[in-house]
């Protein structure tokens, strides 16, 4: 799904893959999907209690969080992000290649060896449309289990929209009637129309969905059908139309009564253009999550994006050269829905699905009621 959207309390996936830890081992790591291991205690830290992991390796982004429930929410003690392209070639060839393969298992075992280190007690990691698509996917499972002793789980599309809408929920304007939120991928992207939150006892609220999609579209596979490196005005336009086309039946059904709603956009491309009309000198969190954006400022980010050649965007600290070839596809996407859902305001998430993640663990575990004892 998502595109690559930066890490919550760390670093942007360029910076991460230049800083992360490169722990090696063949041991056979225990961490399966919802795995409890209440004798796991977090290395050099006495502190008990249980430790969550959500990892998400999707179409571009192998992901990972790890945290402990803190007051209503959690907080995030660890975190590794890196641009692998899992699914490069697999709208051509319908398999995972190779070399991609062998990308997320080097991306996996920094993750098997950062979820060790911390000591983490339940974990979900989910493979998502790359995974679902490629007819080796099952194989590439079985790989990963082996070589890396990870337990990988493939998601259907509604698992993953539910899981990002569970994710971003806490950015949702309370003054407001519902959200579009929308997640572009590399593969694939949802849309989601949601009511207000509801808040139910300890935790954040829950999210409210009223109905969702998921379109076959994401940056990768738009930008392996169309190009990313030289993209010409019309042939932005042909990827617009293109995504609208899959945009249009949703929008027919759902896209009524949107006085009061704002649009909710959690990927790496959404966040690229908040970096980039923000100036800023590096990638930045903080100041992206929750950021609004109105209709003029982004399509005012999209001309300038336009207006520069490969090599400005690569040089841009936003867009990096990991980046530079996806963006205007990501563009593209957002713009069909923005034209199918005409609303005034968007608010940035740099957060989704392994948030989501983090939260119905959590929540299933009534861990806050937990750490609020004394």
């Amino acid at each position: 799904m998502e595109d690559g959207a930066r890490e919550t309390g760390g670093l942007d996936p360029v910076r991460e893959r230049q800083r992360d830890e490169r722990g090696r081992g063949g041991r056979r790591s225990p961490y399966a999907p919802e795995n409890t291991r209440p004798d796991a205690r977090p290395n050099g830290d006495d502190r008990g209690g249980a430790t969550y992991a959500a990892l998400d390796l999707g179409t571009n982004n192998c992901r990972l969080l790890i945290a402990r429930p803190t007051g209503n929410s959690f907080r995030v003690i660890d975190a590794f992000s890196r641009i692998i392209r899992l699914g490069e070639g697999v709208s051509t060839s319908g398999r995972l290649s190779g070399p991609a393969v062998a990308r997320a298992i080097d991306a996996l075992s920094i993750c098997r060896d950062k979820m060790r280190n911390r000591g983490v007690t339940r974990a979900r990691l989910i493979a998502t449309e790359a995974c679902r698509a490629a007819t080796n996917g099952g194989d590439f499972q079985s790989q990963v289990r082996d070589l890396v002793g990870l337990d990988l789980e493939i998601v259907d599309r509604e698992t993953e929209a539910a899981l990002a809408a569970t994710g971003c929920t806490p950015l949702i304007d309370p003054q407001s009637p519902g959200v579009i939120l929308f997640d572009i991928g590399g593969g694939s992207s949802e849309l989601v129309r949601l009511g207000p939150s509801v808040h139910a006892g300890l935790g954040p609220p829950k999210p409210r969905i009223e109905a969702w999609v998921s379109l076959p579209v994401g940056v990768v596979t738009l930008a392996e059908r169309h190009g990313g490196v030289d993209v010409t005005p019309d042939l932005f336009e042909a990827m617009v139309q293109e995504v609208a086309e899959h945009v249009a039946p949703f929008a027919q059904a759902h896209g009524h009564g949107l006085d009061g709603m704002h649009l909710l956009g959690t990927s790496g491309t959404v966040t690229t253009i908040a970096g980039v009309h923000l100036d800023l000198p590096r990638y930045d969190r903080r100041r992206v999550d929750g950021c609004w954006l109105s209709e003029g400022q982004i399509s005012d980010v999209t001309g300038r994006l336009m207006e520069m050649d490969y090599r400005d965007r690569v040089a841009n600290p936003c867009i990096g050269a990991e980046r530079a070839d996806l963006v205007l596809a990501g563009c593209a996407i957002l713009e069909a829905i923005r034209r199918a859902f005409p609303c005034p305001r968007l608010r940035v998430a740099d957060r989704g699905l392994r948030e989501g993640i983090l939260v119905e663990l959590m929540r299933a575990d009534d861990a806050w009621r937990e750490a609020a004892q004394p």
